[in-house]
């Protein structure tokens, strides 16, 4: 009598979903977890920003970094000071000459955006940069100040987060006060000081108007402070400073 035939044993499972190829998904998944997590720290920085003062920018840290390649021992020039204790000069000059719309815009002029590409395209040269004062005040916070595609939508993406949980006044008075003003000199009340011997509660129009004026070139105008430029662009601000809605 034949033995019967035993079947054969199913195979082992290996437990490995996938198998050798198993890591392919986390070559994807990680950046997306990583891209979230940086995306979740600028939310709650930004969160604590609503009513706590930034200290040191990522661009300010950056030039002060530069400054230090040359002189070990050198500081930038930043002094906070309340939104009510900056001259409306001021507050009118900047708007007037970096973001005639800041009162109503969501954070991203799209208009100006398309009328800065269209000039440069004519220039065949960047003249012309669109960015409003919520994108100016992300990249200086967060940012480096080289240009990419992928800087530029990341900073997109801080803009909406800023307007989303900050009213206009608190983004204007953060950016008055870390926006650079010349070199090693950032904020209203340290240019104030530094070009003119007095606070930012007590600038005059004519000198508020300068100083927004400096502010796509700043290091530039520092020292090329009485440009032909310089002069006829400030007269242009002054004639439009009365127009303008602040916060």
């Amino acid at each position: 009598m034949k033995a019967a035939k035993k079947s054969p044993k199913p195979a082992a499972k290996t437990g490995k979903s996938g198998g050798r190829f198993g890591w392919v998904k986390w070559v994807f998944i990680l950046p997306v977890l990583l891209v979230l997590v940086v995306q979740l720290y600028f939310f709650l920085q930004i969160w604590w920003w609503v009513d706590h003062n930034p200290g040191m920018t990522s661009f300010m840290r950056e030039q002060q970094s530069v400054l230090q390649d040359k002189n070990p021992k050198a500081e930038i020039r930043q002094t906070w000071v309340p939104y009510n204790r900056i001259s409306n000069n001021l507050k009118r000059a900047i708007i007037a000459s970096e973001d005639a719309n800041f009162s109503e815009h969501e954070g991203v002029d799209w208009e100006a955006l398309q009328k800065a590409y269209e000039k440069n395209t004519r220039k065949r040269k960047v003249v012309a940069g669109g960015s409003t004062i919520t994108q100016q005040l992300a990249k200086n916070l967060f940012l480096s100040g080289s240009r990419s595609y992928v800087r530029k939508g990341q900073e997109l993406v801080i803009t909406y987060m800023l307007e989303m949980l900050m009213d206009k006044q608190r983004i204007f008075e953060i950016y008055l006060n870390v926006v650079e003003f010349g070199t090693g000199t950032f904020g209203a009340e340290a240019a104030s000081r530094h070009y003119y011997r007095t606070s930012a509660a007590s600038l005059s129009a004519g000198q508020a108007a300068r100083l927004a004026v400096m502010l796509p070139n700043p290091r530039y105008y520092d020292k090329h402070r009485d440009t032909s430029y310089l002069n006829r662009r400030t007269s242009t601000i002054l004639a439009r400073m009365n127009a303008v809605e602040v916060p």
